[in-house]
Order: structure tokens, then C-alpha cells, then sequence
């Protein structure tokens, strides 16, 4: 494999990683939340920051990497549109992204210790909860369309 199809690999697997994870992170959230039982949310929030740390901010380090230097090795202008309009967009997810992690690191302690008490999930939870919910939607759609742009390479 060469260096260019290594690269275009690398950037593909996060694009797919970055894809994938917060799907699924949003997914187990959303099922465990259902339940309203405090164990079951604090396990499952324990399993989805242990995933975003591991998985969702590896591709989040990775993909400004490999995609400058796939845009170098390919000749293509780092000021072109489609690439800018990308970068732009991945700010918008990075801004939602933050604020879901600190918000799902809460969201996880406040189940343990309503779990650990036998107590009910405090109100404090869901206000958080609506946040992270309303919060997924403007990152996981500026994630589809960083992908749309890598793929299509519009000229703008």
C-alpha cells in the first residue's frame, strides 16, 4: 500500500469512526435513558465516555491530520471551498462535541449516585439530558456533511 492509499484509508476509517461512534454513543444514550433506571444509565454513560475518549477523540486528533496531508499528497488547495466549508464544519461538530462530553461525564455521575442511593434520577439529570440530546443533532448533521464534502468535492 502506498503512502496515498494509506492515507486516504486513515482518513476514511475516522471519517467512519467519528460516524459510527457518536451514532452509537447516541443510540445506547437515548435506550438507557428510557429505562429512567439509574443503574442502567450510569452503566451505559460509563461505557459511552469510556467510547468517546477512546474512539471519538482519537478520530477527532486524527482527522485534521490525515486530511491535510492527503490534500497536500493529492496537489488540492487547502483555501478551496469544499475544504474550507469542511474545516468550518468540523469546528461547529467540535463545538457541540465538548460540551457532550462534559455534559455526558454529569449526566454519568449523577446516575451513580442516584443508583448508589436508591434514589430517583434528579432533575438536574434531564435538564442535562435535553441539552445533550438537542446538542447531538447540529454535530451528527455537520459530520454527514463533512463526509457529503469529502466525497463530492463541490466547486464553490
Amino acid at each position: 500500500m502506498d503512502w496515498l492509499h494509506l492515507l486516504r484509508w486513515a482518513h476514511i476509517i475516522g471519517a467512519a469512526v467519528l460516524l459510527g461512534t457518536g451514532a452509537g454513543i447516541a443510540f445506547f444514550m437515548v435506550m438507557a435513558h428510557r429505562t429512567r433506571d439509574a443503574r442502567i444509565i450510569a452503566h451505559t454513560a460509563s461505557i459511552v465516555v469510556l467510547a468517546d475518549w477512546l474512539f471519538t477523540a482519537s478520530a477527532v486528533i486524527a482527522q485534521p491530520v490525515t486530511g491535510t496531508l492527503l490534500a497536500l499528497e493529492m496537489g488540492w488547495r487547502l483555501t478551496q471551498g469544499w475544504i474550507l466549508a469542511a474545516l468550518a464544519l468540523y469546528v461547529v461538530t467540535g463545538a457541540f462535541w465538548l460540551p457532550v462530553v462534559w455534559i455526558q461525564h454529569r449526566m454519568r455521575d449523577l446516575a451513580h449516585t442516584a443508583a448508589e442511593a436508591d434514589a430517583p434520577l434528579p432533575e438536574r439529570y434531564f435538564r442535562l439530558y435535553r441539552i445533550w440530546f438537542v446538542c447531538g443533532f447540529p454535530a451528527f448533521f455537520a459530520v454527514l456533511a463533512i463526509i457529503w464534502l469529502m466525497v463530492a468535492r463541490p466547486v464553490f
